[in-house]
This record gives structure tokens, sequence and C-alpha cells, in this order.
């Protein structure tokens, strides 16, 4: 339990802007460090020991023009020792270097070898000891829509660690299309990186060892199935607060939690306008009162302030009609009204966006049914699965390269995953509830339930997608622009660790 920690004391951060080393013929260079240093969250935690990119939580956001390619070296500096518990019994963990980092920008079309596939890590002294298919600068090429992506690491078996000690940033692609619909922007347009942690009474990271429930046979330490903190921190801050102008303000919302979902709502009874999701800009802006937002989704949002002058708002989160009353996760930051309107609000909250073409017309070249599973291992723990199979399985999805498939999420355990595939933003079809119960009983998938459409702010596009349990969620997407080994799993760190992630393979059949 985190020590007691006042809210809304401290102001939100805006994580700084990286600049480029320098710059090529091939774009713009950066280099970027993972280090170990200590940062203050709250006004009463003694400074926190974190692991962060250019010694920051969260790292420097990336803002990045469409079509203009550039290139990072990510550098490992970190100790040798983690500072958090490692199963060692996970992924055969045991057996190689405790530190271990892999780079992932989540939602990029990027070629396999600036992926950060999870077996792709390096170590501090990248050269004497990292795998052989692994390497330091990586290329985005950026030619995908404008939209808000985000990097952290992806190593095997650790990433639910690496994740929480605080390798996770911001980054932004910009376009002249988007810039031409007069969006709110400069500083009123302002990146919100949620996450949940917990607290040691001297600062520290507090991260369960093993399940509360542990039998005793279970390893020390062991991965747990899902991780809650009890403590909301956003930019790297708890808590914080943000000082506005009466105004529009843009904000771009990243659940970067391991396992927490959040239900966004403003205790002023006022709407949201979400103009984006994970691949940019909606056809059309959608007025919600309550935004639901899966770990690794993001969501793109207008709050207009303009009429409460004085007042200050909280950003809320729903934890259910059955929540403790007392559990402070149901609040998320707070807003206050106090800033003088420095000049006229010129900005606009358009009612047509962009142009989303719908896959649907495509030819589809596979259609496949891939079940979300729940089992048990040795150690009578959990073991999620996709299509009831391992990471070290052999690759069962290969799609061609420029094929268009329809991917069949069937979740057949008793919670959402949010399922992330990448290379590939895809389009949500439908979902449609069966019988788990039946299921269950004789393995068969019996509608209970009619097909119902994708909510209004999901018809963009997508790379993370909740899949609920008992239904049935079908997405759509083309396989492109390259070839090669990528990833797919679900964005529950605690489930992708162990072993909810799986190889698919694009492939080019004139080859």
């Amino acid at each position: 339990m985190s020590p007691t920690l006042e809210k809304f004391v401290d102001q939100l951060p805006i994580m700084n802007v990286l600049q480029p080393n320098h710059r090529t013929k091939d774009g713009p260079y950066y280099e970027v460090r993972m280090e170990e240093f200590r940062q203050k969250l709250h006004r009463d935690l003694p400074p926190t020991r974190l692991w962060g990119y250019n010694r920051q939580f969260p790292g420097p956001t990336f803002e990045v023009n469409q079509n203009k390619p550039i290139r990072v070296r990510w550098m490992n500096h970190l100790p040798n020792r983690h500072i958090l518990p490692i199963d060692g019994s996970v992924h055969n963990v045991a057996n190689e270097p405790e530190v271990r980092t892999v780079v992932h920008l989540h939602g990029s079309e990027t070629r396999p070898d600036s992926d950060g596939y999870p077996e792709a890590w390096f170590t501090n002294g990248f050269k004497e000891t990292g795998p052989s298919f692994s390497r330091e600068v990586y290329e985005y090429p950026n030619h995908q829509r404008a939209t808000a992506l985000w990097y952290h690491d992806h190593a095997m078996g650790i990433t639910r660690l690496n994740v929480y000690a605080g390798l996770a940033g911001m980054y932004i692609i910009r376009s002249e299309q988007e810039k031409a619909l007069q969006l709110p922007a400069g500083k009123y347009e302002i990146p919100l990186l949620i996450q949940d942690r917990s607290f040691n009474q001297d600062g520290s990271l507090a991260y369960p060892r093993q399940p509360d429930d542990a039998a005793d046979n279970l390893p020390n330490p062991s991965i747990v199935p899902a991780f809650l903190g009890d403590t909301i921190v956003v930019n790297g801050k708890v808590w914080p607060y943000l000082e506005v102008e009466p105004r529009k303000y843009r904000f771009r919302i990243l659940n970067g939690s391991n396992t927490r979902d959040y239900q966004l709502s403003l205790d002023s009874g006022q709407s949201f306008y979400q103009i984006g999701s994970d691949g940019g800009l909606l056809k059309r802006t959608v007025k919600l009162e309550q935004i639901g937002v899966e770990p690794a989704e993001r969501v793109d949002v207008i709050v207009d302030f303009s009429k409460l002058k004085g007042k200050t708002v909280v950003m809320r989160n729903n934890l259910g009609a059955n929540a403790d009353p007392n559990d402070p996760t149901g609040e998320i930051m707070q807003f206050r009204v106090t800033k003088p309107l420095s000049r006229k609000d010129t900005s606009k909250i358009p009612r047509h966006l962009s142009r989303i073409p719908s896959l649907k017309q495509n030819n589809i070249t596979a259609i496949r049914q891939l079940k979300l599973v729940g089992s048990t291992d040795e150690y009578d723990r959990p073991l999620l699965l996709l299509d009831n199979k391992k990471w070290h399985d052999p690759v069962t999805e290969k799609p061609e390269l420029g094929a268009t498939e329809i991917w069949s999420l069937v979740n057949v355990t008793n919670f959402t995953h949010p399922i992330h595939i990448h290379l590939i933003q895809f389009q949500v079809l439908d979902r449609q509830p069966f019988d788990l119960e039946r299921y269950n009983k004789d393995g068969k998938i019996v509608y209970s339930g009619s097909v119902t459409a994708p909510a209004l702010s999901e018809r963009g596009w997508k790379d993370t997608i909740a899949a609920p349990s008992a239904q049935v969620t079908r997405v759509i997407a083309k396989f492109a622009p390259y070839t090669g080994d990528y990833v797919w799993h679900c964005h529950i760190l605690e489930h992708e660790d162990y072993d909810m992630m799986r190889p698919f393979t694009v492939i080019n059949p004139d080859e």
C-alpha cells in the first residue's frame, strides 16, 4: 500500500520535445540513452529511482513530420541489476542477462529490424553481448497519417518491468493536412501519459514479488497475472493539476499502464470532443461524456474550458458501481481554469476531420479465427495464450505482402484483452456476443446476440483494440508495406510477458 499522498499539489509537467543531434542526407539523427536516475514524483515523496530515456520519466517527446524519415540510436546505459523482481521461470529469462532492452515504436509502420522484436534485445555494452539480430540504430519512415504514437521497451519476458521502471515516451507525427483544421495547437495541445504506480514509504517503486495468494511451490519472484497500482501518475507526477485558460485545449491521451483500463470523464459534466484514435484523425468528431481507454490505446480529444473561468475540473476514472468509494484511483488529475486568456481563441472543433476509406472493399484473402484462451502452467499459475499456442511454437499466421485479411478475435476468457498488432493500422468491423458457459461445456461457439457495429470512436484507424470477454471482435487489415517477422499480443504487459504474444510473418509470395 502506497503512502497517503495529497492530490493536486504538483503541477503537470510537459515532456520536452527532443531535438536531433544532427541532420544528415537520410534525415534527422537522434541519440537517446537509457539510464537510471532519481526523479521526484510527488511533493511529499522522496525521489524515486527510475529508468528513463535521457534520464526522464516519461521520456522526451519526438515530434516528426509525415514522410520525413528519422534515425534513432537507442543506447542502453542501465546498470547490470534490475530494480524490480524478475521471474526467471518465464521465457528462459534466468539464462539471459538480467537487464535487457529493445525499443518498440508502438503503432509505427516500420521495417522488422527497426520494430523492436522482443528477442532483438541488447544490453549495456551492446557490441559485446547483443544478439546477432539486434541493432542500436533504428529507422522510422513516418510515412503514415499524422497521429500520436508512443515508444516503450519490448524486451522478451521483462517488458512489464522495464516499462514500469519508466521506459516509455510519446511520438507525434505532424502533417500539413492536420494543421489546416485549426485545432488547438502550440501550448494549447498537451500530451497526457496516464499510468498507475505503487510506492514504498521511501519513494521507491513497489511491484509485487508474487501474487497475493501465492502457493508454496511458486517461484520467488513469480510473475503476477495483473497489476493495478494504487496511485495515478500523469506525465511523471502523482495526481497533478494543470492551470488552463478559458478556451479550447487539445489533449493527446495515452494509457501507458501495465494492466489498468480507464473510463475517463469530467466532473463538470461537460463533454470530450474526440477527434482521433490510435491511427490519427477520425472521419468525424465524436462528442462523448465518457471515454474508455485500454492499455496502449490513444485518444485525441478537445476540451472546451471557455465557460468555466475561475472553476476547477477533475478528470475522473469511473471504477464502476461496485467499486470501493475510497479507492483513490477514481480521480486522474485536476484542471484549474485560472490563467487569463492570453489571446482570442480562434481554434475550431471541426465536424468533418478526415477521409477514411473502408478496407471492406478490398479482396479478402484470409479470414482467421484466433482464440484468446486461458490455461494454467505447472505451478497452477494463470497462463493466457493466443490460439492456444505459446511464443516459441511455429509461426501460423503468414499474411502475404499487400493482402487484406480479417482476424476474428474469439475471447473465451472472462475479461477484456487489449490486442495489439505490429506493423499495421487496422479497422474494426464488428463484435458479436456468444454463450461462454456453453463454450466451456462443449467447446462450441453459439452466438447469444446480434452483431454490433464498432462505437463511433472506434471507426478510425486502430492498432490496439479491446476484445471483450465472451465476444468475437473482428478487425480487417492490409499487411503492408514491409515483409518480415512481427508480433501480435495482448497489451496487458503481465499477459504479454507470459505467454500471450505470438510471432507472425509477412511473406512475399514472389520470392
